[in-house]
């Protein structure tokens, strides 16, 4: 038996109202906040995620669906959404927007060969939302605000938000050489992972999960330490406004994120629920001021995050959350034989054409077996179809919800239905 590809999962008919209902919120707090939905390509090619992600990084070296086509180009499949966010940006002009900063969502699915976990898999749907063209401290909170929206909008509790500034790229430059002198005597102590970044990304070193508890993390330089005074002053008075707007955060300034395009401003929240797992991590973000430069576009800055749907899900099964389900079908049809077999099928055909919500049992089984379908089905209404009835043209319309029934013709019932 053809079974389905490791680290993917199907969705099924009873699961995927909650995907439905998650997303429908989450247009609904983008609009809300003036972010119009974008969508990419699943594959790009591979050299904007190589500059865009860094040929450090996990993604890139370990993660990556790349392949090459018959043109002989090489090509990835999408393992995340701000690169080719970007590169839609330059390559569409969107500086000359009169709307700035250019504010847009996406909701697709990524790709990374990773190793299954609970709540991680090898194909994820990601939303992720961009802003691009400004740079200023308001932006930040905004996008901090829309992001602490999003979890408690579903009645999330146990929510701890983390946040960080890396600085500007003088700043990072100088606290990454300070990092090489701290962990350089002694490199060899930490993995292969870390034992490469020290040349490649040091900071990274920070963000191990092998080597998490190495005493040399715990007395690692501190970032704050080195930002310049402009990185600071951001840095300030972006936890001032998160204050003012009642934003409960942290600082971990060993927070530094993942990707290399990082700048300023970095944030994670995280899920402190009981039974959540051992990966706490529900969504991440930050600013990237030399990401569309680095991609041979213009001078402008951005800042965004990205989230699993996943891992929310996750996160509301954790603490209890019910999701609504959505509404059954208006009408089912019961029939009691060949005959009103058929005249079911045609007046299924107009109902449904006149916005009617309706379904039959195409087994023909017994009416007892059919009323029980109509209730699985969360019908709001039966009618039994017979002789009785398509001589006479009258049926009896049994509400599923009171038991409470009334009788009318067929014409009067598709009227009634539509009102």
């Amino acid at each position: 038996m053809i079974q389905i590809p490791r680290g993917t999962q199907d969705i099924l008919p009873g699961e995927s109202y909650k995907w439905q209902v998650i997303e429908e919120k989450l247009r609904e707090i983008a609009a809300n906040y003036n972010y119009r939905e974008i969508r990419t390509p699943v594959f790009e090619a591979t050299e904007l995620f190589v500059r865009g992600v860094g040929g450090s990084t996990d993604i890139v070296n370990k993660e990556m669906y790349t392949f090459e086509d018959k043109g002989g180009r090489s090509l990835t499949l999408r393992p995340e959404g701000t690169a080719p966010v970007v590169r839609s940006y330059i390559e569409n002009k969107m500086q000359h927007d009169v709307n700035q900063p250019v504010k847009v969502f996406y909701k697709e699915p990524m790709f990374r060969y990773e190793r299954k976990q609970k709540g991680r898999y090898r194909q994820f749907v990601q939303f992720g939302i961009e802003a691009i063209g400004v740079e200023d401290p308001l932006i930040d909170v905004e996008v901090l605000s829309m992001l602490m929206h999003i979890y408690q909008s579903f009645g999330l509790k146990n929510l701890k938000l983390y946040i960080n500034s890396i600085g500007d790229h003088q700043s990072r430059k100088e606290y990454n050489d300070a990092l090489v002198s701290h962990f350089e005597p002694r490199i060899d102590e930490f993995c292969a992972d870390c034992q490469s970044r020290i040349d490649t990304n040091p900071m990274r070193i920070l963000d191990c999960k092998k080597d998490r508890d190495h005493e040399l993390i715990k007395t690692a330089p501190v970032i704050y330490n080195f930002l310049n005074e402009e990185s600071k002053a951001y840095f300030e008075t972006v936890k001032e406004k998160l204050t003012d707007i009642g934003i409960e955060y942290e600082v971990d300034y060993n927070l530094v994120r993942g990707l290399d395009y990082y700048t300023h401003t970095a944030f994670e929240l995280m899920s402190d629920a009981e039974g959540f797992g051992a990966i706490t991590t529900l969504c991440g973000g930050g600013r990237y001021n030399g990401l569309l430069e680095l991609l041979d576009g213009p001078h402008e800055t951005g800042i965004g995050f990205a989230l699993s749907i996943e891992r929310l899900l996750m996160a509301l099964e954790a603490e209890g959350i019910e999701l609504e389900q959505p509404d059954g079908i208006k009408l089912y049809i019961c029939t009691m034989d060949d005959n009103s077999f058929d005249k079911a099928g045609t007046l299924l055909h107009e109902l449904r054409t006149k916005g009617i919500s309706a379904d039959m049992d195409y087994k023909r089984r017994k009416l007892k077996a059919q009323m029980k379908d109509a209730d699985r089905k969360r019908a709001e209404h039966v009618i039994v179809l017979g002789e009785d009835e398509i001589n006479s043209g009258e049926v009896e319309l049994k509400s599923m919800q009171d038991g409470e029934s009334r009788t009318m013709n067929i014409d009067e019932l598709k009227n009634y239905l539509e009102d």
